[in-house]
């Protein structure tokens, strides 16, 4: 809360309560008849009532600048939070843009010189690596060679007899 605000508060809801005291003096001398007691009592009255709504303004004009300083700071605050959602979209296209790009593989000489021994793996150096999950049906020799499960074809014939 804005100083002025809580100025103008106070100093209205004082200057409120301090208009009953001559308003009771006002009605005192009403009820005795006391004409002169009556106009300075109405006067004091007058001026605490006159003093109440300039503080009335007051407050007023620092709830304004109280609304005025929260647009500013909610305004600050989206900015940064439009800040911070680009910088974290920045980086996730990074990072998709490094996960686009292909892996490469090294061999080593002693690598390449097994490839050369074994010509069943030197398809893998061009790419055509068959994935563990692949649903061809195989069969792998002591010396690490795959062949087809069933050689004769994929199909196979399974009579049950009871």
């Amino acid at each position: 809360m804005n100083t002025k605000t809580m100025e103008g508060l106070v100093g209205a809801s004082t200057n409120m309560k301090n208009m009953d005291t001559p308003m009771r003096v006002f009605r005192d001398a009403r009820r005795r008849g006391d004409i002169s007691v009556m106009k300075r009592a109405m006067g004091y009255a007058a001026d605490y009532a006159e003093e109440a709504y300039d503080y009335y303004d007051k407050a007023e004009k620092g709830m304004e600048e109280d609304a005025k300083e929260a647009r500013e700071k909610a305004k600050e605050f989206q900015e940064k939070a439009i800040q911070k959602r680009r910088e974290e979209q920045e980086k996730l296209n990074e990072r998709l843009e490094k996960l686009k790009e292909p892996d490469t593989v090294e061999v080593s000489e002693e690598g390449k010189g097994m490839l050369e021994e074994n010509p069943d793996l030197a398809g893998s150096l061009s790419g055509e690596i068959k994935s563990e999950n692949s649903t061809d049906m195989v069969t792998y020799t002591k010396d690490g060679r795959v062949i087809p499960a069933f050689p004769g074809g994929e199909n196979i014939d399974i009579a049950v007899t009871d």
